[in-house]
């Protein structure tokens, strides 16, 4: 399924290197989690895997399915069956909900899609993700709050059926019951789905309680540390460095605290 070897990547414009000789295997079915605090390339991971061109890839390779993606546009990679849930979706003015999944599902099979079942499969993942009906007919995630976005992914991503899904985040700006409606969504679609794998980005293992992984990989400084099964999760959760990058990002300390510096320094926390 997707398989990433010794990925060496810089970011662009300041040179900084943010992947170190990372390697992943996730094959068919499997759900991978990857734990870490801020700013150690978790969500850089799920960017350089879609093909974003503001990272610089010096070496490795990213396969999915036996092909070589490092040299495809993120159109392609999309097409080839990823879905990426980004930690904050863009909003995008004069095309409506509707219309992207009309297009895209109609590219996809190259065939004139039937109407009559695209408005029926919408309605009904519609009212599972309990979203508005009238949101389908908005412009993509004009005026939609943090939890209303994440939905709308999860709607796209219910429609598109994909083959490997990558959870950046899915977790930030949804409340405690919108989390859980979203997981027991996509928990719905594994099910239909099986051999569909998930790749979940995150520093808080409480996703991890609605959505079950496999595997949980600790992830510091650019590369996994250290894998473990589920449990491992609790074990990663108690870290000083992602405790402390927590407080900071929910601003309940401050970043510039000279009496954090120290501790700042040794986990090699920073902010999202």
């Amino acid at each position: 399924m997707l398989e990433i070897e010794k990925l060496v990547v810089d970011v662009k414009e300041s040179g900084k290197k943010v992947l170190k000789d990372f390697s992943l295997n996730i094959k068919e079915g499997e759900i991978h989690a990857i734990m870490g605090p801020n700013g150690v390339g978790k969500s850089t991971l799920a960017k350089v895997i879609m093909g974003d061109k503001k990272y610089l890839v010096n070496s490795g390779s990213i396969k999915f399915n036996g092909e070589e993606m490092l040299d495809k546009t993120t159109d392609y990679i999309a097409r080839s069956g990823i879905y990426y849930v980004m930690q904050d979706p863009k909003t995008i003015i004069g095309v409506t909900n509707r219309e992207v999944l009309r297009t895209a599902l109609t590219e996809r099979s190259g065939e004139r899609l039937n109407l009559y079942t695209f408005i029926k499969d919408l309605n009904k993942e519609t009212e599972e993700l309990k979203m508005d009906k009238e949101m389908i007919h908005r412009f993509v995630n004009q005026g939609f709050s943090g939890g209303e976005k994440k939905k709308n992914e999860v709607l796209q991503l219910k429609m598109l059926k994909p083959k490997l899904i990558l959870l950046d985040e899915l977790d930030s700006g949804l409340d405690v019951d919108s989390l859980k409606i979203v997981c027991e969504s996509i928990n719905k679609y594994k099910e239909e789905n099986p051999d569909t794998a998930i790749l979940i980005i995150t520093h808080y293992s409480r996703i991890l309680s609605l959505i079950h992984p496999d595997y949980v990989h600790e992830m510091l400084d650019g590369k996994i540390v250290k894998t473990g099964p589920f449990e491992f999760a609790k074990e990663i959760d108690r870290d000083p460095g992602i405790i402390l990058g927590r407080l900071l990002n929910d601003g309940k300390v401050n970043y510039d605290d000279w009496s954090l510096r120290s501790l700042r320094h040794k986990y090699k926390v920073k902010m999202a």
